[in-house]
């Protein structure tokens, strides 16, 4: 049996298959650019010879769909869909209604569809995968695993906003927080490295990528998160601006006489990074900073000042961690930015230890690298983040539970 999970996106669809048994990866694919004359489906598998990638027209989400379980089907991975055990499905927003991961009926979808309000960018790609999914697979069972859902043991003194108490009690507004999925599967693999219980480990979880977060844990909860009722909050990240001074917005409309959408989308696509130094890549970030270009030197700086302002937030506000976990693309990539993060911090008992930052590693789930100094009392440990098995872990739990 076998475990497929999907992450359906506006203009995208990306897929990994896993056996039941173990885990394994059997194969991960991304089809892109859906709707473009020049879409692209790439596939990869444990066979060598599968290795696949082209650029066709695929007009809409139900050919990408199409597309996918033609490939599954034609090399052999998965050759009938009673082969499915489940499939998990990755949604950014549960709002308060979802904690856990849930089997997905009707009324899921229903919730799912009415909180499009606080995910407008996001639920709808979510739920248009869910229901091609339920179309193509109407007997295998779907489990719909939330972004949102590991911040759901936050308090109401760190969650609520300083707003007039009808904007929470009648619509919701609240710091949901995002990259739950990926922060609960490197926490726990950060505690079993450590060889620490998870109900008694405490951590701060930075996920650094083109969307970046920052997380306190104890024990083993999420208490704090940096991303609020969009992933918009927070930190500096790829295209995002991150916080700013909510007047900003106001000053564009009124004295800019920019318009509402044309707003969103510069805070979500046109900042970050990018607004600072016309590049959201931070291999080609570094790269310009260390030839002296001074706008991506000071997107660097301003970036991981970012980081560190947060992690002396935390250190005040829940007390020193047992680890500080460094994951997703650039957390995982860049002793760059590890090494600026932590630059300072002795006094906080957070010593990295520079020979083993700068060194060529390649950390695995199974065993990540401490990158601390024997005497740093916080270890600052680098976690490879891998959302997708987090989803099919918790889809065969739910599932098996379910049957039981």
């Amino acid at each position: 049996m076998k475990i497929l999970v999907l992450n359906s996106g506006s203009s995208s669809l990306k897929f990994k298959l896993f056996s039941r048994k173990g885990f394994g990866l059997v194969a991960k694919g991304l089809i892109e650019e859906v709707g473009s004359k020049e879409s692209k489906y790439s596939i990869k598998s444990t066979k060598p010879e599968l290795n696949i990638t082209k650029t066709v027209h695929i007009p809409d989400h139900l050919h990408a769909f199409n597309i996918m379980f033609e490939l599954l089907g034609n090399y052999d991975l998965l050759p009938d869909l009673s082969q499915l055990f489940g499939i998990g499905h990755r949604v950014v927003h549960g709002g308060e209604h979802f904690s856990k991961p849930v089997v997905i009926d009707e009324e899921v979808i229903d919730t799912i569809e009415r909180l499009i309000p606080l995910a407008p960018l996001h639920n709808p790609s979510n739920l248009l995968g869910i229901r091609l999914a339920m179309e193509h697979a109407h007997n295998v069972p779907q489990v719909a695993v939330f972004d949102t859902a590991f911040h759901q043991t936050m308090a109401p003194h760190a969650f609520l906003y300083g707003l007039p108490e009808k904007f929470y009690s009648v619509h919701k507004v609240r710091r949901y927080g995002f990259h739950g999925t990926s922060c609960n599967y490197v926490t726990k693999m950060a505690a079993r490295f450590l060889q620490i219980p998870l109900n008694n480990f405490s951590c701060l979880c930075l996920h650094l990528g083109n969307g970046a977060s920052a997380t306190a844990v104890k024990k083993g909860l999420s208490v704090d998160t940096s991303m609020g009722l969009t992933p918009l909050e927070g930190l500096v990240m790829g295209t995002r601006s991150g916080n700013i001074d909510p007047g900003i917005i106001f000053f564009m409309n009124r004295n800019l006489g920019l318009s509402d959408e044309t707003i969103e989308h510069i805070l979500n696509k046109k900042s970050g990074l990018l607004g600072l130094c016309d590049t959201s890549d931070m291999r080609e970030i570094e790269k310009r900073a260390s030839m002296d270009d001074r706008r991506a030197i000071l997107a660097l700086d301003i970036f991981c000042f970012r980081i560190k302002k947060y992690i002396g937030a935390y250190l005040a506000a829940w007390g020193r961690p047992d680890c500080i976990i460094f994951t997703g693309g650039i957390g995982e990539n860049s002793p760059v930015v590890r090494k600026k993060v932590c630059k300072d911090l002795d006094h906080l008992g957070i010593l990295l230890d520079d020979a083993v930052n700068d060194s060529t590693f390649k950390p695995s789930p199974d065993k990540p690298v401490d990158i601390s100094r024997a005497n740093s009392l916080v270890r600052i440990v680098v976690v490879p983040t891998n959302e997708e098995l987090e989803i099919a872990q918790q889809t065969v739990r739910l599932l098996e539970q379910t049957c039981q």
